[in-house]
């Protein structure tokens, strides 16, 4: 194998993304002898006990669900807190464990991951605990040239999936004042934003919920899982968006200092419930000010749309 499985980041950060089926989705992985062949012992949430006969050498990514999850599989766009045992399958060496003890390690579900994550944890769902293995042509990620791993170790994985949080907002739709920005979303919930021509008439924060969800209160301080787009009033041009990014983020909302956010992004977030979209059009003053930020010119009026997912 031309890297090694230390496939998670030690802080409880998982810095790999996932991708699957924008819609629909389907799992990409089936059980066979290999997953078959991986015993798991121990109560979910917490770290298993894994056994298998090594060395294991599947053709393909092969999944076994060990204990049944509820919901929906779980899709692209997706956020999702896990905890992850990973092993070398060839020598079963266990290499990394992440995730338990009440401290899930979160993942954002997007393009750039292991070919064996994408579609082992395509067969998952909250409270799935997932048997995953993997030939080491599987064990790479998207973007790596798959030559340095022919003949490589395989990959075994074993996944507890601890929260899945929704994929796009799922609240009732609301109607939004007269003059703000125009919304239409795509079928995956990705916003097209049409900003009214002429100066922003508006000179304090403003947020109109586009959809009204029924979860969870966002309170300051809190981390919240969320996707967005952010254009410039001015010309109407996306500056940033997590959609474009095809994963969705987490951060931390505050009315101080403690925000991770422009202050007019955590007023748009903060009371709202999960499952919610809002809309919020943001001033220079709660923005980024006279000096702008990168694509961002000085004196912007900027205007979001923001799906909150989920309160980590």
């Amino acid at each position: 194998m031309r890297s090694s499985f230390a496939l998670f980041a030690t802080a409880g950060i998982i810095a790999l993304t996932l991708s699957g089926c924008a819609s629909a989705p389907a799992p990409e992985a089936v059980s066979g002898d290999s997953s078959d062949a991986v015993s798991v012992t121990g109560d979910f949430g917490e770290k298993p006990k894994v056994e298998f006969p090594a060395p294991l050498a599947p053709e393909e990514t092969q999944c076994t669900e060990i204990i049944a999850g509820d919901g929906e599989l779980i899709e692209e766009g997706q956020f999702v807190l896990l905890g992850a045992s990973l092993f070398n399958g060839t020598t079963g060496e266990e290499v990394q464990v992440v995730g338990y003890d009440e401290d899930p390690a979160p993942l954002a579900i997007g393009d750039d991951t292991l070919i064996a994550f994408t579609k082992g944890l395509s067969c998952a769902r909250e409270g799935s605990r997932v048997v995953v293995v993997a030939p080491s042509q599987e064990a790479i990620r998207p973007s790596d040239d798959p030559t340095g791993a022919e003949g490589g170790d395989s990959l075994v994985a074993v996944f507890d999936v601890i929260r899945a949080f929704m994929p796009r907002a799922d609240g009732a739709v609301r109607l939004s004042r007269d003059g703000f920005p125009a919304v239409v979303l795509a079928p995956d919930g990705r916003p097209g934003i049409t900003v009214p021509k002429g100066a922003d008439p508006f000179e304090t924060t403003e947020v109109e919920v586009l959809k009204e969800g029924s979860g969870e209160v966002v309170e300051s301080g809190d981390t919240v899982v969320v996707h967005y787009t952010g254009v410039n009033w001015a010309d109407g041009e996306v500056f940033d968006s997590s959609w474009e990014k095809g994963v969705p983020i987490s951060l931390v909302v505050a009315d101080d200092e403690g925000s991770q956010v422009i202050p007019g992004f955590s007023t748009a977030v903060i009371g709202q419930k999960v499952g919610s979209q809002v809309g919020v059009v943001i001033p220079p003053s709660e923005a980024y000010g006279e000096q702008g930020n990168g694509a961002v010119p000085g004196n912007s009026t900027l205007f979001f749309v923001i799906d909150i997912l989920g309160v980590v």
